[in-house]
Order: structure tokens, then C-alpha cells, then sequence
């Protein structure tokens, strides 16, 4: 029996979508397996209790959730705010959103200074953007605390001035963890910032001088809106790893001021509450879930507000 040529098309197009799975069937069993699977195991743990020493009783329980940002008193069973999580989730916001900040601040004219540069340059620069990945973050945090403690370049160098008498405290503070994460992030908001002022067409810019508009109203409304893009992408690498960052609030925090991350471990190490801890990780997953949609529809509107 002859096959017409639109049964024919959409066998083909059949064949080909079914192609697409089987090359694609790899990547979605690794995703399944390390990223969805971990996930709901954490997700199971918030609704079980503790253990005694660790671990997790196979009982259901939603005093995990409970806890994360309510507490019971121990004598009268007064329910209150659990202040010291709810400080935390603050404090690290705030801390998130300050380290974007100041990114788009440094990353910016940075971004826009590379990609002004002659083309047989710009490599070069790159290049030394990217040279602090090929260090542990670790090795980073101790880097800047070297910079900033007491005995460190910056307060040495005031003193060798004369500018100060003592050295001014700057380690184990909100500020060195700014500081810390900053430099840490600041690569990651400048490469897509980058990415999208190569692609800037420079003639708007000589037209918008040529209609008598100041350098601010060029860069507010001309510039801007055109890299908006990339400043959308730079701020969702730099806030999800600040958010959620570990390693240089430990280091430059010095355990004094905890951010998400540090409690979570906290609560599977020495709190041995493995339920708060994984309700605790998963309050932090949908932040950041919330976080992305905002900055996705953001962008969205961008997109079409220029369409």
C-alpha cells in the first residue's frame, strides 16, 4: 500500500523525535540519578525524626518542619518564632543580595573595559578573569583573610602610612564575608556581562551622543537595557552559590556568623537532627526556586518589553 507524503513526513518526524530520547536517555538517567534522587531522599529524611546519635527513625514526623521556623518551649509547650533560623535566613539574603550587588558594581565596568579592548587583547584579559578557578575556593577564603586580618596587607599598609594607629578589626565579620564572597563570585557576574557587551552594536551609543544624551541616560538607557540579559544571568550565578555558600562564611565568619549553609551542617553534625537539617535544605532549594522565577520573569518581560 502507498505511504502519501504526509504519512511519510510524520513518520519521520516520529523517527527523529524518538532518536532525540534514546540520545538524550544518558544524560536524563545521570540527571535522575544525581540530582533528582539525592534530592528526594532529603526530602523523605524532613519528614522522619532524629535519631539518638544521627542518622534518622523511620517514624513520620513533622516536627522537622515545625522547627525551621517555629519553636515549642520545653516547659509550657509556648509556641514562638525560632528567632535564631529566621536571623540566619536574613542575614544570608541580605548577605546574597549585598555580594550581587557589589558584583554588578566591580563586574560591570570590568565587563565593559574587556570588551573595548582590541580584539586581539580581549583573550588575554579573559584569561586572567578566569585564573582564580583554578583554585579551591578554600585556598581563596584564606587568601582574602591573609588580606584583611589584623596583621594583613591592608591594616599593615595603613599603619606603614601612618593612616591608622591600630589595626582595624575587619575579620570575623558580615563585612569579611562580603569581602570574601565578592572576590569569590565577582568571574562569574563578569563573563556573561561580557558575553553580551561584545554583542552591543557601539553606533546606538555614538547615535544617543549624538542626540545630546549625557553619559548617565546613555548607560541607563541605552546600555543597560541592551546587556539586561547578561546582568540577569551574572546575578542568578552570583546570588544561588552566595545564598547557599559554606566554605567562606566558616573561614572569614569565623563561626560567629553563620549563614544557611553553616547551619544545615551544623544540624548533621553536631546538632545530629538530620530532619531539621534536610527541612532546612529544602526551605533553601525553594528560595532559590523563587528566586530563579523572579529573575526568569524579569527577564521575560525584558524580552518582551524590546520585542
Amino acid at each position: 500500500m502507498a505511504i502519501s507524503p504526509a504519512e511519510a513526513s510524520e513518520m519521520v518526524r516520529k523517527k527523529d523525535i524518538r532518536s532525540r530520547w534514546l540520545l538524550s536517555a544518558p544524560a536524563l538517567i545521570l540527571i535522575a540519578v544525581a540530582g533528582v534522587g539525592p534530592l528526594l531522599i532529603v526530602v523523605l529524611y524532613s519528614f522522619l525524626a532524629p535519631g539518638n546519635y544521627g542518622d534518622v527513625k523511620w517514624e513520620f514526623s513533622t516536627d522537622a518542619w515545625f522547627n525551621v521556623f517555629l519553636s515549642r518551649d520545653i516547659f509550657d509547650d509556648t509556641v514562638t518564632l525560632a528567632d535564631a533560623h529566621l536571623s540566619i535566613f536574613l542575614r544570608s539574603i541580605q548577605l546574597a543580595v549585598v555580594t550581587t550587588v557589589l558584583c554588578v558594581i566591580f563586574g560591570f565596568p570590568t565587563a565593559y573595559f574587556i570588551a573595548t579592548r582590541p580584539v586581539h587583547t580581549r583573550q588575554i584579559w579573559l584569561f586572567l578573569i578566569t585564573i582564580p578557578f583554578w583554585t579551591n575556593m578554600l585556598i581563596r577564603a584564606f587568601a582574602i583573610q591573609e588580606v584583611i586580618r589584623n596583621e594583613g596587607i591592608v591594616n599593615s599598609l595603613l599603619m606603614g602610612l601612618g593612616l591608622i594607629a591600630a589595626p582595624i578589626p575587619m575579620m570575623f565579620s558580615d563585612f569579611a564575608i562580603l569581602v570574601g564572597m565578592t572576590y569569590v563570585f565577582l568571574p562569574l557576574m563578569v563573563l556573561p556581562l561580557y558575553a553580551s557587551i561584545d554583542k552591543l552594536d557601539f553606533r546606538l551609543i555614538e547615535a544617543a551622543y549624538d542626540l545630546y544624551a549625557s553619559r548617565f541616560n546613555v548607560l541607563m538607557r541605552v546600555i543597560v537595557p541592551l546587556v539586561k540579559p547578561g546582568l540577569i544571568a551574572g546575578s542568578i550565578l552570583v546570588f544561588i552559590p552566595a545564598l547557599s555558600s559554606y566554605v567562606i562564611p566558616r573561614v572569614l565568619g569565623g563561626g560567629k556568623n553563620l549563614m544557611i549553609g553553616n547551619l544545615i551542617e551544623l544540624q548533621f553534625g553536631q546538632g545530629r537532627n538530620w530532619p531539621l537539617g534536610a527541612s532546612l535544605s529544602v526551605t533553601l532549594v525553594i528560595v532559590v526556586l523563587f528566586a530563579m522565577l523572579y529573575y526568569v520573569r524579569n527577564a521575560s518581560r525584558s524580552g518582551g518589553s524590546h520585542g
